[in-house]
């Protein structure tokens, strides 16, 4: 896909996804510390902790969510190029705004249909682990899908501001000019 120009909007919403990508990706570090910590209780004292291993998976869940929305803020998610990359830019920017609008979109608004319920329940009922020693708030990770489908929704408008604004003007990358396009 080539360099879209950006609009204002696209900047607005690019800043708050690529600032709270950021701010995610110290989860990473975190799971890497419980991991640790786990692993050494096990081996070097004997002591399993199942809150340890259910915190392993969700902070893994929330990592790997954010890192969706930020993948797709960069442009860095997979996508099958064989054709594209053969197509002239115009023809790579329609198929972009086809393939958000009939596939992207139409998935997260799913993704909404049946999370937001999902998470709702857990919520009314307070679900804790089944666990014994489990972690409570298990609504707490339930609510990360439908906010990631919304983060995305985000991304997905930001991106199709950008490219509406190249099939419009045809200017690559050439800034937001002050008119918001």
């Amino acid at each position: 896909m080539p360099e879209l120009p950006e609009t204002r909007f696209s900047k607005r919403i690019d800043a708050a996804l690529s600032a709270a990508g950021r701010a995610a990706s110290w989860l990473w570090l975190v799971l890497l510390g419980v991991i640790v910590v786990n692993v050494t209780l096990r081996y070097a004292f004997g002591e399993g902790r199942i809150e340890l291993e259910e915190l392993q998976w969700h902070l893994n869940a929330a990592a790997f969510l954010a890192a969706i929305t930020y993948g797709y803020r960069v442009d860095a998610h997979i996508r099958i190029d064989l054709i594209s990359s053969r197509l002239p830019p115009r023809r790579r920017a329609w198929m972009e705004l086809l393939g958000t609008v009939l596939l992207l979109l139409p998935f997260l608004a799913l993704v909404l249909w049946f999370g937001v319920p999902f998470f709702w329940h857990s919520w009314a009922v307070s679900e804790v682990s089944a666990s014994p020693g489990g972690l409570p708030w298990r609504w707490l990770l339930k609510a990360l899908l439908p906010l990631t489908a919304l983060f995305l929704i985000a991304a997905a408008a930001a991106r199709l501001s950008r490219v509406w604004r190249y099939l419009a003007t045809g200017d690559m990358a050439t800034g937001d000019g002050g008119d918001g396009r």
